[in-house]
């Protein structure tokens, strides 16, 4: 078949924070994508466009790049399409989707951590594909480098996914990704690779071990679409990789929806992608990863084909949820009083997921009971809560359920979500790491001691036991512990769950917070909201001492008497109040509460506010 050997396409996959987008910042400057001075001023990370991606220094979007690279040889330049994929597996929708798009894939793998949850995660997708990988092993220069271990590691992680023994050959090269240097020659431990100053073994070893895409001269047309886009003056922009024949600008294809049904369309522009801009174009040929507009409805997956003779490319499929939250109106007594231009209503709200759906494949939107409330399934409580804090900055207000697992049944059995859970933490918290996840039903499956002072450990764990873990994993091993999970599959119902131990303060009635009343109730247990704070009945200001709930009052005033009482000269300090954010405030949620969330604040609430009918319900459970 003939071949195009002036393209590659291939994927960046890794786990989170091994270093990808950092290696795709150095092939960019280094294959000359920008001039000279401009490079100087550039920000690290350039392909982490979005504001929560810079702020949570992780990829949440697969993004898409092209590099001209001229070989040291000579002849004609090639161009290197790379997508940077996410490295956490809540975002697994984006790595699948990207993995569509690419010939062969980049497997980068830190020098000290090795191999971790979602590394076997995209890994397997890839193997799945029947991609080759090029192993990229990064950050050589790590003090506490290992990395003959790591590559035996990545080794035995390809014969646990029943890699075949052409994957397994696969090719190795050395980085460190921060110096924008590669070498194929292992160097030592916590050093440098010095025999090279550049990447340039790292592209050459792109051009030999990436399949040039192949086509056929006689196929009719066929482009599928795996990203979508928005732009102020042409609308929505669908990116394709064109499978066969050619896309040129003003053409007239036929759209093959997901459902089946085709209409004949018109292409109105035609882009390519070179560094990080998209650039005019005539036509785009077979492995050309291109972006058109001109079709305002057309969804990821479906298919454009020759008008002759149409047929469909295999839709996009992508996991199971695994976790879901009821989404629905504000409906707190203090909805719309943030400030003007808030979107408070049920109608915008279904609109903003219903836009959502059009971009993100691993969401679900169900309806509920109410007519103002959604049930948001998604891969994992990240993914959720990114979504929501999204919708925060855009200006809505929003009521937020706890978190619950998505269930099926299987032989009249239900059945729940697991996850493997990999944990690296200092010797000395391993007997609270196993008191931990004792109490959410896990399972040890390996344990490991590198003598390092170090200790990993492989639990399986129910998805809805990681539910509020990672802060009290955090604070028992004083933020030196490391934890990542990966969904694993389903088994039978494990039973009742109790993993906050801890009641709620609530709100027994409206007013602002007072520093008085803080300090009276500060022995009570931990306060979360600060003095002259707003508040209502039934919304929790605080963390209880003990187990069960305590309604109290917060906005007590001193009274001022002009009597002198025996303690006036006697100050006590106001503890600060703990702020959660809103991942916290997620975990921190029990079943009978839910979260405010507005542009301004974050508040944790109880369903029913009214105090009387919250008692009366609880001695109704009780009674029964």
């Amino acid at each position: 078949m003939p071949t195009r050997h002036d393209i590659r396409n291939v994927a960046i996959v890794a786990h989170v924070d091994h270093g990808k987008t950092t290696l795709v910042d150095a092939m960019l400057k280094q294959a000359g994508a920008f001039a000279a001075h401009a490079a100087e001023h550039l920000d690290d990370r350039m392909m982490d466009s979005n504001d929560l991606e810079r702020e949570k220094g992780i990829t949440i979007l697969a993004k898409n790049t092209a590099v001209k690279y001229h070989p040291k040889a000579g002849g004609s330049p090639i161009t290197i399409n790379i997508i940077d994929t996410p490295g956490h597996a809540d975002f697994g929708g984006e790595v699948e989707r990207g993995l569509s798009m690419v010939d062969a894939v980049v497997l980068l793998v830190d020098a000290s951590e090795g191999p971790l949850p979602q590394t076997r995660f995209v890994l397997r997708k890839a193997l799945q594909a029947r991609m080759p990988v090029i192993l990229c092993i990064n950050k050589t220069d790590r003090p506490d480098s290992r990395i003959d271990e790591v590559v035996n590691e990545t080794y035995d992680l390809f014969l646990d996914l029943d890699a075949d023994e052409e994957q397994i050959e696969f090719p190795i090269v050395y980085a460190c990704a921060r110096d924008g240097v590669a070498s194929l020659t292992k160097p030592e431990d916590g050093t440098v690779p010095a025999d090279s100053e550049n990447l340039e073994p790292f592209f050459t070893t792109i051009l030999e071990h990436v399949p040039a895409p192949e086509y056929d001269d006689a196929a009719p047309l066929q482009a599928h679409v795996t990203n979508l886009d928005a732009d102020n003056f042409l609308g929505r922009i669908a990116l394709c990789r064109v499978e066969q024949g050619e896309l040129r600008k003003g053409q007239t294809v036929t759209w093959i929806k997901r459902d089946g049904t085709m209409s004949n369309v018109r292409i109105t522009e035609l882009m390519m992608t070179e560094a990080l801009t998209r650039k005019p174009a005539e036509k785009a040929g077979p492995g050309d990863i291109c972006a058109i507009a001109g079709i305002p409805d057309i969804m990821i997956g479906e298919t454009l084909a020759d008008p002759e003779n149409p047929i469909a490319l295999p839709l996009i499929t992508v996991d199971e949820p695994a976790i879901s939250m009821t989404i629905g109106a504000n409906t707190s007594p203090l909805v719309g009083k943030g400030g003007k231009g808030h979107k408070v209503t049920a109608r915008q709200i279904k609109d903003r997921l219903d836009r959502e759906l059009v971009g993100n494949v691993s969401l679900r939107v169900l309806d509920t009971e109410r007519p103002d409330a959604w049930e948001v399934q998604g891969r994992g409580e990240l993914a959720l809560a990114i979504l929501i804090e999204i919708m925060r900055r855009e200006g809505f207000e929003l009521t937020v359920g706890k978190p619950q697992v998505v269930t099926k049944q299987v032989d009249g059995k239900t059945h729940e979500p697991i996850e493997r859970m990999t944990i690296d933490s200092p010797e000395e918290h391993l007997g609270a790491i196993t008191q931990l996840m004792a109490t959410r039903k896990g399972r040890m499956e390996t344990m490991t001691n590198h003598g390092s002072g170090w200790v990993r450990m492989e639990w399986i764990v129910p998805s809805r036991g990681l539910i509020g873990f990672r802060t009290e994993f955090l604070t028992q091993t004083r933020g030196t512990g490391i934890a990542h999970s990966l969904f694993e599959g389903h088994e039978p119902w494990f039973g009742e769950l109790r993993t906050r131990h801890n009641g709620s303060l609530v709100a027994d009635r409206a007013g602002v917070v007072t520093p008085f009343a803080m300090v009276n109730l500060q022995e009570r247990g931990v306060i979360f909201t600060e003095a002259t704070t707003e508040v209502y009945e039934g919304m929790i200001i605080g963390e209880n001492s003990r187990a069960d709930d305590m309604d109290v009052n917060i906005t007590k005033e001193k009274k001022l008497t002009n009597m002198r009482a025996a303690s006036a000269d006697t100050t006590e300090n106001v503890v600060p109040a703990r702020k959660l954010s809103l991942e916290q405030s997620l975990e921190f949620c029990r079943d009978d509460e839910c979260i405010e969330v507005t542009p301004e604040t974050v508040r944790i609430r109880k369903v029913v506010l009214d105090q009387k009918q919250r008692g009366r319900t609880a001695s109704r459970a009780k009674n029964n």
